[in-house]
Parts: structure tokens; sequence; C-alpha cells
């Protein structure tokens, strides 16, 4: 299974880029991996919040291929722990499925056609985080799920 990561915008902070960074090489020796960044959207103030979604939303289902399994991070998602991600993880590679892909939105979510998509949502947590941070969280739960599949020490149970 491959996995890939849809992003709109670019992650801004160097903090953020350097463990995103980090996590990616990490996530590279488990499965191949594909990150997409959308570039984030020009003159948007003539634009509506809907408008932006919107076009954004367009940018993002051009990305998509009929077999990728389609998840979005939302904060009205499905919550996991760190274990139980991990078994989501081994269930959707146990499954056939040829990619999983999570999308990060912008930071007013996604369009309806987006919504209509996707084939789960998903939450990292109750808490809301910038959508430039829970880029640096959702790369580290991916690492953290395959390593806790392999038995490796990284996770402490």
């Amino acid at each position: 299974m491959k996995l890939k990561i849809i992003l709109v915008g670019k992650t801004e902070e160097d903090y953020l880029k350097h463990g995103i960074d980090i996590y990616q090489k990490r996530l590279k020796n488990y499965l191949p991996l594909d990150v997409i960044e959308i570039p984030a959207l020009k003159n948007t103030k003539k634009l509506s919040i809907e408008q932006q979604k919107i076009k954004e939303g367009e940018l993002i289902l051009q990305k998509l291929e009929k077999s990728d399994f389609i998840v979005i991070l939302d904060e009205k998602g499905r919550e996991f722990s760190s274990v139980d991600f991990s078994k989501y993880f081994q269930n959707k590679m146990n499954s056939g499925i040829k990619s999983l892909c999570l999308i990060i939105g912008g930071p007013y979510g996604f369009s309806n056609d987006v919504y209509s998509r996707a084939q789960q949502k998903i939450a990292l947590s109750q808490m809301t985080f910038s959508h430039q941070m829970i880029r640096l969280l959702l790369f580290e739960q991916c690492y953290r799920a395959m390593s806790i599949l392999r038995n490796e020490p990284y996770h402490h149970i």
C-alpha cells in the first residue's frame, strides 16, 4: 500500500518543516510515500469562505485517483489511540487498497465535493490545532503506527 498525503498550502514555520522532514524520511522506510502540496490560493480577499473551499476542493480532487481510499482530517472525524491507529493502518494494508490518501485541508476545511468523495473522516484530537501544526502531528502518528506494527521501541506501551 502506498501512503499519499495531500496538504493545502505550504508549511511555513521552519520548526514544523524540520519535524515533518524527519518523519517523512522515517516513513519512507516502511511504505511508499507521496506528499502533495497544493499551493495556497492567491487573492482570496474577494472570495467568500465557501468560494475558497470550492476552489481548494477542485485542486484536491484533481490530485486523486479512482483507486485512492480517501480519508480527510476533520474535527468531527473518528478518533483513535495510537495503537488503534496502527491497527487501522494494518486493516487498510490487509484490505488490498492500492493507496491510502490522507488529506489536510486549508484553514476553512473542505468543500462539499471533497466531503462527498471522502470515504472516511478522522480526527487526531478533540483539541483544535492550526492546519500547519496538524501536519507534523499526522506525519508523526503515521510513523508511530508503522513502528507499532513492527514492534519497534519508538512507541512505549
